[in-house]
Formats: C-alpha cells, sequence, structure tokens
C-alpha cells in the first residue's frame, strides 16, 4: 500500500497543492488591489497606477546576469538529469544496487529524461539568448565602464 500512496502523493497531491497555493495568493492580491482602485474610483481620487506596482520587485539584473543565470540552471538541472539517468540504469542492470524501493525504479528514468531535456533546453535558450543579446550586453558593460 505504502508504495503506491507515496508516488500519489508525491506527483499528484503535492503539486496540486502547491500551484493551488500560488494560484490563490496572486487571486487575493488581484483582489485586494481591485477593491482599493474601486473604492478610490468611487471617491473621485485619481488612480495611480505606478503607486499600486510599486509593491512589485524590479528586475534590476544586467541582461548578461539573466543569462548567467540561465546558464547555471541548465548546469544544475543537465547534472542532476544525467545523476538520475546514471542511478535508474544502474538500478536496472545491478540487481539489488540501492535497496528495493518500488518507487525509485518508476521515478529515476522519467526524472533524469525529464531533467536532462530541460537542462538542454536550457543550454539552447542561453546561447540563443547569447548570440541574440550581444548587442545588448555590449551596450551594458559600456554603460558601466562610463560610470565607474
Amino acid at each position: 500500500m505504502e508504495d503506491i500512496l507515496v508516488p500519489i502523493f508525491i506527483c499528484v497531491v503535492l503539486p496540486v497543492t502547491i500551484v493551488w497555493l500560488v494560484m490563490r495568493a496572486k487571486q487575493n492580491d488581484t483582489n485586494r488591489k481591485a477593491e482599493i482602485m474601486l473604492k478610490a474610483i468611487e471617491a473621485g481620487v485619481p488612480v495611480d497606477l505606478e503607486q499600486m506596482n510599486a509593491g512589485k520587485k524590479k528586475n534590476n539584473q544586467s541582461v548578461k546576469q539573466e543569462l548567467l543565470d540561465k546558464l547555471t540552471g541548465a548546469c544544475v538541472t543537465t547534472l542532476m538529469g544525467t545523476a538520475f539517468l546514471v542511478l535508474g540504469i544502474l538500478r536496472v542492470t545491478i540487481p539489488g544496487f540501492g535497496g528495493t524501493r518500488f518507487f525509485l525504479d518508476h521515478f529515476l528514468l522519467p526524472a533524469g529524461g525529464v531533467m536532462l531535456a530541460v537542462g538542454i533546453a536550457l543550454f539552447i535558450s542561453y546561447f540563443v539568448g547569447k548570440k541574440m543579446l550581444a548587442k545588448e550586453i555590449e551596450v551594458e558593460e559600456k554603460k558601466l565602464q562610463e560610470n565607474q
């Protein structure tokens, strides 16, 4: 029974709960802002949209830093995917390797394949972005050099 319930909980219930909580928080934030705007409009007060969005974090990262973050994510997911695939292959080919957990047998290979695919996609995205945004990176570096 445990071999069935644990994978169902981890693969179905947990992700659904996380998505539900995130969406609920966003909806509550949107409803609160809409209520404030409606009250301001009813009172005849001019509404400043910039002030409503002031609470959100502004992205102050440079284009180069965003690309480096993408490269970091690509390295991490590719390495984890490769490790999961190697462990999955070892569990399949070597009898008794790593114990006898049913969940691991059906988790390592698919998870490793997905993570490896995501990592490769992030690598492709990084290299294409680096090529396409070369001029923007150059302009940002010139601005930094002028400011120093």
